[in-house]
């Protein structure tokens, strides 16, 4: 039987149209469909439930071991610079160098780390920390929270007129939260777009959501919507860009691994791959003909010679083109390299493209821009 979030009613009281997603039954889209949604996020305000994603803490008593030690050997980023409230997005490695999940940590403070991680990886996830925790850290789930994106331009407006809560100050990837700890916000996402992450206790969640809905900038998005969104941006799904069998390197996620880091687990894998290269690298990839690519597809050269893969594909709104990411041969990763998608044996022309496809208006970006 598929789980529910605690929006679930709300959702199809809204009308969605409802599918089953990482083990739930989750909002795909609502009458407007997909397009309409996605357009709607880049232009004012667009709310998602992300419940099913998993939300856990690592914590220590004072003077015991350290939980900075822990992330930093399931991560190979570096955690030590990473100031109070302050979140950074990360990869857990095997010991291979492949990634188990790619997720958020935030530090917490106290000796603590909280995790957001992906749906389909919690199990995976809490077990891979489990069996590599030291017996005085402290892993807790949180299955009683939801977590809500509100993700647009006119995302701190709606907080404010909506609820309240006014976070102008609050930086991307920072962490505010109410006193009595009965909601942290975070402000980043998965879109490219300003906004913020909510979490809540179960029960609070519909009165939150209801409150949000009710404000003229703000619609409902389902999934589907957030996957053609991501893709814009040129982020990773797990089980699609990221495996257990890709590195971070292979991922084009260097800026994920820490300067001179050591000691995590498949550093050894990772720093040969940071030194000499990797066979094939993940890119973007962008249709000149007609035609969409998806998962799957093969990437041919003239010579109709295999050179990659397309890891995810779809229609990009914003650009009005179809576009995707694949691995290929790292010889050949060059923006604007002329290759092939082969769709149902058709040969379809494209070109090697920079990622992300379209600017990320997150509140960083803007002051980097001014």
């Amino acid at each position: 039987m598929l789980r529910k979030t605690a929006l679930h009613e709300t959702h199809v009281a809204l009308g969605a149209k409802m599918g089953e997603f990482a083990g739930y039954d989750m909002p795909l889209y609502y009458g407007e469909g997909v397009i309409k949604e996605h357009e709607w996020v880049r232009s004012s305000c667009g709310l998602f439930d992300v419940s099913h994603m998993g939300q856990a803490m690592v914590k220590g008593e004072e003077g015991g071991a350290s939980a900075l030690d822990f992330v930093q050997t399931i991560t190979p980023s570096n955690f030590e610079k990473l100031g109070l409230n302050r979140t950074k997005y990360t990869v857990l490695t095997n010991s291979d160098g492949g990634i188990i999940d790619d997720l958020m940590i935030t530090n917490t403070g106290n000796n603590s780390f909280h995790f957001v991680i992906n749906a389909g990886c919690k199990e995976k996830d809490l077990e891979w920390m489990r069996e590599n925790l030291p017996d005085s850290l402290e892993l807790i789930y949180f299955d009683e929270w939801s977590l809500l994106a509100l993700q647009g331009q006119k995302a701190e407006e709606v907080m404010r007129d909506a609820l309240g809560i006014a976070l102008s100050e609050v930086p991307y990837m920072g962490l505010w939260y109410k006193d009595d700890h009965s909601m942290f916000v975070s402000r980043l996402g998965y879109t490219g777009e300003d906004g913020f992450e909510i979490a809540v206790h179960n029960n609070d969640a519909p009165e939150i959501a209801k409150k949000l809905l009710e404000h003229d900038a703000v619609k409902p998005i389902g999934l589907a919507a957030r996957d053609s969104l991501r893709l814009e941006m040129g982020y990773a799904l797990y089980g699609h860009e990221i495996t257990a069998e890709t590195s971070p390197v292979e991922a084009n996620m260097n800026w994920v691994i820490g300067k001179n880091r050591d000691g995590y687990f498949g550093s050894e894998r990772i720093r040969k791959e940071l030194a000499e290269g990797t066979q094939q690298k993940l890119v973007g990839v962008k249709l000149i003909d007609k035609g969409v690519a998806r998962e799957g597809a093969e990437l041919r050269n003239d010579a109709d010679e295999k050179i990659g893969y397309m890891t995810s594909g779809g229609f990009s709104p914003s650009l009005k083109a179809s576009i995707g990411m694949a691995y290929i041969d790292s010889a050949l990763t060059e923006p604007g390299t002329k290759i092939n998608v082969n769709v149902r044996g058709k040969n379809i022309a494209a070109e090697v493209a920079s990622l992300p496809f379209i600017p990320a208006k997150t509140k960083t970006m803007k002051k980097k821009a001014a």
